[in-house]
C-alpha cells in the first residue's frame, strides 16, 4: 500500500511539474514605443525566454483593435515588414523582439501611447504538445527616440 501511495504521489508531482514547466515564459525589458496624436500603430518589444520548446503565437491588448506578430527582414536592398504566424522560442534561449526584427504590432490604436504609462499586453504561447498558455504582462511605454538596453528589466506578472 505504501508503494502505491508513493507511486501516486510521484505521478502527481510529475504531472504538476510538467504543467508548470511551461506555465510561464519569462519576459524582460518589455516596452512599447510611444505614439503621437493620431498615430494608428506602434510596436511592442521584449526579450522572451521559455523553459521548454514553445512558440509565441498571439498577443492582445485593450489599447489596440488588432495585434500581429511581425518580422522586419531585408529583401534585396529593401527592408520589409511582414506578418508571421509565430516566433520560435527554443527551450532556455533568449529570443529578442526588437526594432528591425521580430516584434508585436499594435494596430488601430484606441488612444495615444504616452511615455511612462504602463499598458496591459497578453501573450499567447504554444507548447510543443500544442497546448496554449496565456500570460498577461504590464508593458512600459518609452519615448520614440530611445531604446533602453540591458539595464531596464520587466518581469512578467
Amino acid at each position: 500500500m505504501k508503494i502505491l501511495k508513493r507511486l501516486g504521489a510521484s505521478a502527481a508531482l510529475g504531472l504538476l511539474l510538467a504543467a508548470t514547466a511551461h506555465a510561464q515564459v519569462s519576459v524582460d525589458n518589455a516596452w512599447i514605443r510611444a505614439s503621437v496624436p493620431g498615430q494608428k500603430s506602434t510596436g511592442a518589444f521584449m526579450t522572451v525566454r521559455a523553459p521548454a520548446d514553445s512558440k509565441l503565437v498571439e498577443a492582445h491588448s485593450d489599447v489596440a483593435r488588432s495585434t500581429e506578430i511581425h518580422e522586419m527582414k531585408m529583401e534585396g536592398d529593401v527592408m520589409r515588414m511582414r506578418q508571421v504566424d509565430s516566433v520560435a522560442l527554443p527551450a532556455g534561449k533568449a529570443v529578442e523582439l526588437k526594432p528591425g526584427g521580430y516584434h508585436i504590432m499594435l494596430m488601430d490604436l484606441q488612444r495615444q501611447m504616452t511615455t511612462g504609462e504602463h499598458v496591459p499586453l497578453t501573450l499567447v504561447t504554444e507548447s510543443a504538445d500544442g497546448k496554449r498558455h496565456t500570460q498577461r504582462i504590464e508593458v512600459e511605454v518609452r519615448p520614440l527616440t530611445t531604446q533602453r538596453s540591458g539595464n531596464a528589466h520587466h518581469k512578467a506578472h
